[in-house]
């Protein structure tokens, strides 16, 4: 019963970074870049859920995204679940704690999704690889989605830490040993 509730609660956040992304965000841009607020969200599900639900959350939020801003069904679902299921990856080798770590999965992650997806709709698109725009755009994305990872890691790790003891269940000490 309390997955259900956590899963309820995060499709409800969801919809909150959607509402925030597309209304607040839109008027603070960085050289008219905004964050991508859904890279973080499905990662942190992965990092402290599990695997199933990160890349569960991250092909329905890719689908939801593919549907409201691009002309293509799928490339945000892809890479959203590839970033589900790194975040689960990550869980599984890298520690939570510090948040020098965090940041750097922030930052792989972005890039990561920024690269697959301009790849994949230039591929299915067939428009011309920009190298200099495409640079500009992730390097803007990874300073505006740090900046938000630091502002929000300590609210962001307390609710993990309760999303960690409902789906995984494992002792610390078990885990190692």
């Amino acid at each position: 019963m309390k997955k259900l509730l956590i899963s309820i609660i995060l499709f409800i956040t969801f919809l909150i970074i959607y509402f925030l992304q597309a209304n607040f965000f839109s008027n603070f841009t960085i050289a008219g870049i905004s964050p991508n607020l859904f890279i973080i969200l499905v990662l942190f599900i992965g990092l402290y859920a599990n695997q199933t639900m990160g890349i569960i959350f991250g092909i329905v939020i890719g689908l939801f995204l593919d549907c409201i801003y691009s002309k293509t069904i799928g490339p945000s679902a892809i890479m959203l679940c590839i970033i589900g299921f790194l975040g689960a990856y990550f869980d599984k080798n890298f520690s939570k704690e510090n948040k020098i770590t965090i940041l750097f999965m922030v930052v792989g992650t972005t890039a990561i999704y920024e690269f697959g997806l301009y790849s994949i709709r230039s591929i299915i698109l067939q428009y011309d690889f920009e190298v200099i725009d495409f640079i500009r755009i992730v390097l803007i994305e990874i300073v505006y989605n740090s900046l938000l990872t630091i502002i929000f890691y300590p609210l962001i790790q307390k609710a993990g830490y309760t999303i960690d003891r409902n789906f995984k269940r494992n002792n610390l000490l078990t885990r190692y040993f």
